[in-house]
């Protein structure tokens, strides 16, 4: 007769071994940061060009959750700062963490550096990884498609035409490694199933990555060139980009903590 005990012990290392997928990247000091660019810019959606008279409607907000870091000095637009009296890092009503540049006081500039070099690190090991379980799927077309566990290699560019299903436990890994551009078309969804974890699942972009408006990702991003969320988009990932981020009055965030709304468009947002 075999103990429930034994039992216990043994279904809970069977499920460790049973994990799938490729090792985990490791994103070290950068996994402090939820947006981390060279810049990050958050653009107004409403062209108040074409209007003679231009009223604005306060907005209800609850705040970015997570640390900005921006690698140029002045490469942070589009928000309301105030730097800290210590000089290391400047407070945003729009941002509920702290934001560094390379400009602040100490530590700030040293710290950034190593974020900065444990990002590119995380995306030379990302992209170099070999032996693909999925190789050019669907021709990068993965609308509509449910994604298991694994590493997935593209040659071209991935278009989200229609929504997409990452399927697994909160245990398996994705390493979707892309060699073009990610698009993500207007209002299709990035979904997770099965108990998947955002934070299990890597997307290495060398082209740009644009979610269009009303779309969403899943997903820590890990973009060569760069980011950018289009009005009403919204993410729940970690936007780590060589280049630019670029939010238009985007949704972003580690726990989509931050909504405006607005009557210049009428749209809800979560960031």
């Amino acid at each position: 007769m075999i103990s429930s005990t034994f039992t216990i012990g043994f279904l809970a290392a069977l499920s460790s071994v049973a994990a799938l997928g490729p090792v985990a990247v490791n994103l070290r000091t950068a996994a402090n940061y939820a947006i981390l660019a060279s810049t990050v810019s958050l653009v107004p959606r409403c062209n108040i060009s074409m209007y003679s008279t231009v009223t604005f409607i306060p907005y209800r907000m609850t705040p970015l959750a997570g640390d900005v870091g921006v690698r140029v000095c002045t490469g942070l637009t589009g928000f309301s700062l105030t730097v800290d009296s210590t000089g290391q890092f400047s407070t945003s009503g729009q941002v509920n963490g702290h934001i560094f540049t390379m400009c602040y006081a100490a530590p700030a500039p040293a710290t950034l550096t190593v974020a900065f070099g444990d990002m590119g690190t995380a995306f030379t090991d990302a992209s170099g990884r070999v032996s693909p379980n999925f190789n050019n799927l669907a021709l990068g077309a993965i609308g509509g498609l449910a994604l298991t566990p694994g590493l997935y290699k593209w040659t071209s560019a991935v278009m989200v035409g229609s929504d997409i299903t990452i399927i697994g436990s909160a245990t398996d890994t994705w390493i979707f490694q892309v060699a073009g551009t990610l698009s993500i078309a207007a209002g299709k969804k990035i979904v997770l199933a099965g108990g998947a974890l955002t934070s299990n699942i890597f997307w290495v972009i060398s082209g740009a990555v644009t979610a269009g408006a009303g779309a969403h990702l899943e997903g820590v991003v890990l973009g060569k060139t760069s980011i950018n969320l289009l009005a009403g988009a919204s993410a729940n990932s970690r936007l780590l980009a060589q280049g630019s981020v670029a939010l238009q009055q985007a949704c972003y965030g580690l726990q989509l903590t931050m909504q405006l709304t607005s009557l210049c468009s009428g749209h809800n947002i979560y960031l």
